[in-house]
């Protein structure tokens, strides 16, 4: 079997994987690199899905990073460039789509999958999320509540099936917040 190097994920981090096998999962250095440079420009973010799931404390994995972002013009242009400092080939149509707001946008052309959704089904708007938000080591996070509205609402089989772990997890995390 073909061992294939992979483009570094940042920080010297190198990853090997079979020719046909999927992508990596989602690592914490993923959101360390993210963070970094949305902070540094200045980006207002959310980790949402399975991905801010995870960076409660959630025990899964999950293929690729959820960020929930704030649908205004100059932070998606804060976004464009902080993608391409974290190495992602965005074409122009996807910039474009990424500063007019569109509602999903996929990206596989980076050191890692990313899914930006600027329009989660099952929030409101930005702002609600932004006040509910958890900060985990400084990773602005989605709600634990909203997080799994957002997965009730989209109703894909998937997220169906991981319901009923998250809601179990939800509970076990409201009591660990209760001690703080």
């Amino acid at each position: 079997v073909r061992l294939i190097r992979w483009k570094s994920t940042g920080s010297g981090a190198i990853k090997i994987y079979l020719r046909g096998w999927a992508m990596p999962a989602f690592e914490y250095r993923q959101a360390e690199d993210i963070r970094d440079a949305l902070a540094r420009h200045h980006v207002r973010y959310l980790f949402i899905g399975k991905s801010g799931a995870i960076l409660l404390g959630y025990p899964d994995t999950t293929q690729d990073v959820d960020l929930f972002v704030e649908r205004e013009q100059e932070n998606a242009r804060a976004l464009t460039k902080a993608l391409r400092e974290l190495g992602f080939a965005l074409t122009d149509a996807q910039a474009t789509e990424i500063e007019q707001g569109k509602d999903f946008v996929q990206l596989k052309n980076g050191p890692f999958d990313l899914d930006l959704v600027f329009a989660p089904d099952g929030i409101e708007r930005f702002a609600d999320a932004w006040t509910r938000r958890s900060e985990v080591e400084g990773f602005p996070v989605c709600h634990l509540d909203d997080i799994i509205a957002s997965k009730v609402a989209t109703n894909r089989q998937k997220d169906r099936e991981s319901l009923p772990r998250l809601r179990a997890f939800r509970e076990y995390w409201q009591q660990t917040q209760r001690g703080r």
